[in-house]
């Protein structure tokens, strides 16, 4: 068969099995259940013979009306045997005829042998289904995916009050064609083509499979040039290598695979579904799919001779990697339409057959159980009824499975009590104890990590003086005995009856118990034959892993125990429950606002989004504040010779990504990029026909031949833009081509087209041709998300925007004022869902949502009105794990999501913003800055075709003026406005008046709160008991100081908990947390450099629960983790400088405490308590104590002057390198430089000129607004020392 002949078989067989599957599942839908005979139905018990199993058939009276179980059926269950595999795609209840026995909800659990049971959960992860409200109604629940199966079991869950359980049932479905194959591990299917090889540009495999083997090679090929294909099984996950044409040589690089699924060693059917098309593949495990790109150069792939189904039959094949063979059934296997197992059934000579394969899944199904509770789950089984050893030792092997690093999984008594033995799981490894009271106890612990949730083998023997412990494969680890002991009494698996065990108890699966040699029938335990347990499941094994897919975002890594997981969002620069939030401002004007000064900063332009942060320089020595953006050729570019058939070609790298570019240039106001061209017989344009002979790209990599402003497509430069290029008859200085120096200088500001990526040179190829050119930075300043607003005027008004589809997690951020005292803000919906964030009274704003299970009402209450007509800030959150609610500074409002109700918002409607779909509690007033999912929502556009909505708002605070700086809060007046620093470090009218003193080693500031701290903490969280605050502190400060040890700031409570910020002896920065008083504290360098250098430092400490953010000066945000997460327990005091007590501190800190602090503090500020302020503000206050002199300074002023050298150092630093190199060249580089040099100066002096007479404007200006508002302004310092807690950990609301 030729390759074409070969895709067209494929595509219409392939075709038709999708038709007739599609046919097959719409008329699946018949019923299964009322043909069976009375050997298919099964229980646990029956109350009596009239209410045996065999009764329980829809809408039949025969016996008592129905199955119901005996009153002391601890695990009830009604079973039905289909006779042969089905597909069911439905099913019905009722409960007995004429009776109060109904069941409410109930669980639904499949399986092919009737002894390995999986349990059905829906698509959204619900596994209760919902049942009767009385006996006679029918209550039909459709699966959302159908399951094939031959056994179903029923277990009830809930039932009627009044009654006992009572059940009817019905299945709905059709009979199930399948062709399966039987691999014993040592065979495989050889699928050979008719030709030496098969090369294919698209590629269909699907196939089903089940193991109890968690290692396999399920499909293996490959080709001479370097092509292969492999699909394994590996530690239970899925792995696929694929690559096309590695023909280039390589040293040994490693295959790199693609992994999909975990948890399929389970007993149970797994779909798998690869389709290829090129390079692009989908690798569909269940129902989870992968996207991704083979690697390798090519587009086809090439397989030699074969496929092998179920391993690699010849290890010794060269190019091979040696695997493991498949052990475990396959069905449906298709290769393009290929029915492998049909052929290979039917003696096909194009499949040949390795090893022992049959066409009957005859795998052993292992009865598995249980231990749903790490509380009071456990199995006790008597060691006599199994046995006694004859050496009068002992032995236990089992198998289980986890992902909890501590349980008990054996004790067993030795003799006398308190005798036993005790196996354990600790810190995720075993741990075997030998209790003994003449020896105290003795315990040994294999280095072997065994909570991954594989199944792992355990042996323990005791005989010979010795106890050995195997684990899998390992070495054994042994405990010696100083005489024989023996077993006596029972063995408890998981935990005891009793308190005499330790806790936590064993929480996961259990299979193959033996005891002395003697298998254990768990069969026999579960019908009370044997043992006794509690809150055991049998028969099946219901973990579950809840990091596939990995609900982690932004690259966190997911871990988990047997009931939750979590994030670590280490280094991802997100934090939070799922690593949703950015830690870093989303522009540099959001820097500016919080107090920053100029320097390098990492920026997330789309916050929650999935770009990612970047780093930028940002400028704020101007009234606007610039972002900047290097890239990898700022230096003059000296072209040695180019043509339009060879040209000069210089692609520039910004070291973002292209989607960050462009969200940057989309969210500022402006953006400009310079271009400078120096030229020598070097056109730009040709001047006979005016096509270009040299261009530029833009982002999208569009070929642009504009050389200056803001209009694109005019093939002109700058000159003859503004009418003064040297010879008028041309558009460009450049195109006179004469020989001698000339310069086309321009300054591209359209923004769609920023920046330039990529810069063609095309005249460089005639005699005496000569050019240099310089890209300048990209540069962009102001935010428009920032002030971007809208005015509702109307009730019945709202805006709508499109909402995005089911997420991991979604957030929503706003700024708003009002005078009304309720309205909604934003409400989406969804069939089931919705979500909605409205002010539901003067001084509360509350978010409900509901995800399925119920609506939700999370609020937080300030203790002054939010309908002040003052901005406030709001961002609602939900995630798979927590939903939250923050409100401008007060404590945020955490609420978890159920464990096995972790799902996303599933929203259909579009979202509505100012009012709602029914047009009532429309929300009057303004709001700005609408932020959803990062997503930035142009509410200004949208308002202008929005009656009853006006774009923009109202009032001084309402621009983007800054009027307001560092955290200061703008508050309208009715002639003016005022700033309100009481969230800031700074003073002043416009809190931009930093708050700076000089200590001496005898100088000392102690504030003292005037009520216990967090007493003052609870009293603010008086709201919902279902919601709850979280342990966390905000402090930031600036020092300069030559000495070292020395303390820069403590923190102390009443209960002997201290922080702890000093500069180490070695002059390294030091955090001390001494949160439990009976561990040690947790300390941490972030800064492990000299900082006793008489510089100025800038330090911010973040913490959230046991998460620590710290940043050092201009460096990345570290990341830390605390050994305990408590909180601060009635804070007293926080002290600056030297400290008289030091009966609390460890030995170092009371040393640098001791010592002191000689040098200068600055904006210094704990949460909301700035102590610097308050020391100079109430320098007569009981609060505040001062001992030793105490001079205000102005070491905070050194900042700015610092970043600015710091930038000029750093952004000429690739000049002066450039520069040292172009000293040896030719005299061509000097012309250009002076004439570079000269069009400098002339441009610094008509920036000069114009700065001047902006200042004199803008003083008079001031002076005005001055005199207007002087009254209005004010400075409450009593409210500024009224301590609060931080609650953001990117200090965004305080901006105005």
């Amino acid at each position: 068969m030729t390759g074409l002949a070969h895709m067209l078989a494929f595509c219409v067989t392939f075709c038709a099995l999708r038709g007739a599957s599609a046919a097959n599942n719409y008329n699946c839908n018949g019923p299964l259940v009322s043909a069976l005979p009375r050997s298919s139905f099964q229980s646990s018990s029956q109350s009596s013979v009239s209410y045996a199993a065999h009764h329980a058939k829809l809408h039949r009276r025969d016996g008592a009306g129905g199955w119901s179980p005996m009153a002391s059926d601890k695990e009830p269950w009604l079973q039905l045997d289909l006779r042969e595999q089905m597909e069911v795609t439905a099913v019905a209840t009722q409960g007995c005829y004429d009776s109060w026995d109904w069941v409410r909800t109930y669980m639904l659990f499949y399986s092919d042998t009737g002894r390995a049971w999986r349990r059905y959960r829906y698509d959204d992860g619900t596994e209760a289904f919902v049942g009767n409200i009385n006996s006679e109604g029918v209550i039909q629940n459709k699966l959302s995916h159908a399951v094939r199966a031959r056994f179903l079991r029923f277990v009830p869950l809930d039932w009627n009050p009044s009654g006992w359980i009572g059940l009817r049932v019905e299945v709905y479905g059709c009979s199930y064609k399948s062709y399966v194959a039987d691999f014993d591990g040592r065979s495989s299917l050889l699928y050979r083509f008719n030709q030496k090889s098969m090369s294919t540009v698209k590629d269909v495999i699907s196939l089903l499979f089940k193991s109890q083997q968690a290692n396999g090679v399920l499909l293996h090929g490959e080709g001479q040039r370097g092509d292969y294909i492999t699909l394994e099984l590996h530690r239970g996950k899925l792995d696929l290598y694929l690559n096309l044409d590695d023909s280039r040589p390589r040293l040994s690089a490693p295959r790199i695979a693609v992994t999909v699924g975990s948890l399929l060693d389970d007993q149970h059917w797994h779909a798998v579904h690869v389709e290829r098309f090129n390079k692009h593949v989908n690798l569909t495990v269940d129902a989870h799919t992968h996207h991704f790109q083979t690697q390798g150069e090519a587009y086809s792939l090439e397989v030699d001779y074969e496929l092998s189904f179920g391993g690699i039959p010849l290890p010794g094949k060269p190019g091979t990697f040696l695997r493991k063979n498949f052990h475990g059934c396959m069905e449906n296997l298709y290769y393009n339409g290929i029915n492998i197992i049909d052929l290979a059934k039917r003696r096909k000579p194009q499949i040949h057959t390795v090893g022992n394969v049959t066409f009957s899944c005859s795998q052993p199904q292992l009865a598995a159980c249980t231990f749903l509770s790490a509380n009071s789950s456990f199995l006790t089984l008597p060691s006599a009824a199994t046995g006694a050893s004859a050496t009068g030792g002992f032995s236990a092997r089992f198998h289980f499975r986890t992902w909890n690093t501590e349980g008990l999984l054996l004790s067993a008594p030795l003799g006398s009590r308190p005798r036993r033995s005790e196996l354990r799981i600790h810190d995720g490894r075993l741990q075997l104890t030998l209790h003994d009271s003449g020896r105290g106890s003795e315990e040994v612990s294999p280095d072997y990590t065994v909570n991954d949730g594989l199944w792992h083998s355990v042996s323990l023997e005791m005989s010979n003086f010795l106890i050995r412990l195997t684990v899998d494969s390992e070495p054994p680890s042994e405990i010696e005995l100083s005489a024989a002991l023996e077993s006596r009494g029972n063995f408890y698996f998981g935990g005891c009856p009793t308190a005499d065990c330790p806790s936590p108890n064993f929480q996961g699966c259990m299979q193959l118990i033996f005891i002395n040699g003697h298998p254990v029938n768990l069969s026999h335990v579960q019908q009370g034959m044997l043992g006794n347990f509690n809150h055991l499941h049998f028969d099946t094994c219901a973990i579950t892993d809840r990091c596939v897919p990995n609900k982690c975002e932004h690259g966190g890594l997911c871990s988990q125990t047997w009931s939750t997981f979590s994030c670590d969002c280490s280094g991802t620069g997100y934090s939070g429950a799922t690593c949703h939030d950015s830690i870093y401002e989303s522009s540099c004007e959001a820097y500016k606002l919080t107090g920053d000064s100029s320097g390098f900063y990492s920026i997330d332009p789309d916050g929650s989004g999935p770009l990612g942060a970047t780093q930028v320089y940002c400028n704020m020595t101007e009234e606007k504040v610039w972002t900047v953006l290097s890239h990898n050729s700022t230096a003059p570019v000296q072209v040695q010779a180019s043509s339009l058939q060879r040209p000069h070609v210089m692609v520039l790298d910004y070291g973002t990504s292209p989607e960050q570019l462009q969200t940057i240039v989309s969210r500022s106001e402006h953006c400009q990029q310079e271009v400078v061209y120096n030229c020598k017989r070097s056109r730009l344009f040709n001047t006979k026909d005016g096509s270009p002979m040299s261009w530029w790209l833009d982002r999208h990599g569009e070929k642009r031949s504009y050389w200056g402003g803001f209009l694109p497509g005019i093939q002109q430069c700058s000159c003859s833009l503004e009418e003064n290029c040297v010879d008028m008859n041309y558009f460009c200085n450049c195109d006179a081509d004469a020989d001698m120096w000339a310069n086309d200088t321009g300054v591209l500001s359209y923004k769609d087209h920023l920046p330039v990526s990529q810069i063609v040179i095309g005249d460089i190829g005639r005699a005496g041709s000569q050019a240099v050119y310089r890209i300048g930075y990209l540069r962009c300043y102001g935010d428009r998300s920032m002030w971007n607003a809208a005015t509702f005027y109307q009730e019945s008004s709202y805006l709508y925007f499109s909402t995005s589809p089911a997420e991991p997690a979604s957030d929503i951020s706003f700024y708003f004022k009002t005078s009304a005292p309720s309205g909604v803000f934003v409400e989406s919906l969804g069939l089931k869902d919705f979500v909605r964030v409205e002010l539901s009274s003067p001084s509360m704003v509350s978010f409900s949502f509901d995800v399925g299970s119920g609506a939700v009402v999370l609020s937080v209450k300030s203790h002054m009105p939010l309908n002040d007509r003052q901005w406030h800030y709001v961002k609602a959150e939900h995630n798979v794990k927590e939903a939250s609610l923050q409100v401008d500074q007060l404590p945020a409002r955490f609420l978890s999501a159920p464990v096995d109700r972790q799902l996303p918002l599933k929203l259909s409607s579009q979202l509505f913003v100012g009012g709602t779909t029914s047009l009532q509690r429309g929300f009057l007033g303004c709001m700005r800055s609408l932020i959803v999912n990062g997503r930035s929502l142009d509410l200004e556009e949208r308002a202008k075709v929005t009656p009853g909505v006006s774009a923009g708002c109202p009032g001084y605070c309402s621009g983007s003026s800054s009027l307001c700086h560092n955290r200061g809060r703008c508050i309208e007046k009715s002639n003016g406005y005022a700033c309100d620093c009481s969230q800031s470090a700074y003073a002043g009218t416009s809190c931009n008046q930093e708050v700076s003193v000089s200590f001496d080693k005898e100088s000392s500031l102690t504030y003292t709160l005037q009520e216990p701290f967090s007493v003052m903490l609870n009293k603010s969280l008086q709201a919902e008991s279902s919601s709850s605050s979280r342990a966390r502190e905000d402090f930031s400060f600036s020092f300069i100081t030559s000495q070292s040890p020395a303390l820069l700031l403590s923190v102390s409570t009443l209960s002997r908990q201290y922080i702890a910020v000093i500069v180490a002896r070695n002059g390294s920065l030091q955090i001390w947390y001494h949160l439990q008083t009976d561990r040690k504290p947790d300390v941490f360098c972030p800064a492990a450099t000299n900082l006793a250098d008489g510089r100025l430092h800038r330090v911010r400490i973040n913490r959230v629960e046991e998460k620590i953010y710290v940043q050092v000066d201009q460096d990345i945000h570290r990341k830390y983790t605390l050994s305990f997460d408590g909180e601060l327990v009635l804070i007293r005091t926080l002290s600056l400088g030297k400290v008289i007590r030091l009966d609390t501190f460890h030995e170092e800190v009371a040393e640098a405490a001791s010592k002191g602090f000689v040098g200068c503090l600055s904006l210094v500020q704990f949460n909301n308590v700035a102590l610097l302020k308050a020391a100079l503000s109430n320098p007569g206050s009981s609060l505040v104590t001062v001992r030793g002199p105490l001079v205000q300074s102005n070491c905070g002023a050194l900042a700015d002057s610092s970043s600015r050298s710091w930038q000029d150092q750093t952004l000429t630093t690739n000049n002066g390198k450039k520069k040292h190199e172009r000293d040896t060249r030719n005299d061509v580089a000097v012309i250009a430089g002076v004439v570079t040099a000269a069009a400098f100066i002339g441009a610094c002096a008509l920036a000069a000129a114009t700065r001047l007479l902006y200042q004199r404007r803008q003083a008079q200006r001031d002076d005005v607004v001055k005199r207007e508002g002087a009254h209005a302004v004010y400075m409450d310092y009593r409210t500024e020392t009224r301590p609060h807690v931080s609650v953001r950990e990117n200090i965004k609301e305080y901006y105005i």
